[in-house]
């Protein structure tokens, strides 16, 4: 199984918030992409960590930061008409373009999106 963590599923593996285990589970080989990373690492330098330590420790156990691509940003835009009446946010969005570009599982603690349809494995851990 192929993972993306959006924001809110990293920060709960990070701070070990509820779901962090099921999260950790898809941590190593997943995937984040860099605009939700930029939400993680803002959080990050918020509590006084050095930002790129954490990416480090993410990486070490095998989670792949990754570029937002053209191709990302066109299906971005094109899930806001989809997605528009959830309150989804660009990065909420660029998250769900990564797993749909990728084929991939899609982990997040954000419940509205299991009443999102867009033939996606959406896994909302809590």
């Amino acid at each position: 199984m192929i993972s993306v963590l959006d924001a809110s599923a990293l920060l709960a593996y990070l701070h070990q918030e509820p779901g962090w285990e099921v999260v950790r589970k898809a941590v190593g080989g997943g995937y984040v992409g860099a605009v939700n990373w930029s939400e993680v690492a803002q959080k990050a330098a918020h509590r006084g960590l050095d930002v790129g330590q954490v990416r480090g420790l993410l990486e070490e156990v095998g989670l792949s930061i990754v570029p937002f691509t053209s191709e990302q940003a066109e299906t971005t835009a094109l899930l806001w008409q989809k997605t528009r009446n959830n309150g989804l946010s660009l990065a909420d969005r660029s998250c769900l373009a990564l797993a749909i570009v990728r084929n991939a599982t899609v982990f997040t603690t954000d419940r509205v999106w299991a009443e999102l349809d867009l033939g996606l494995d959406i896994r909302v851990v809590h």
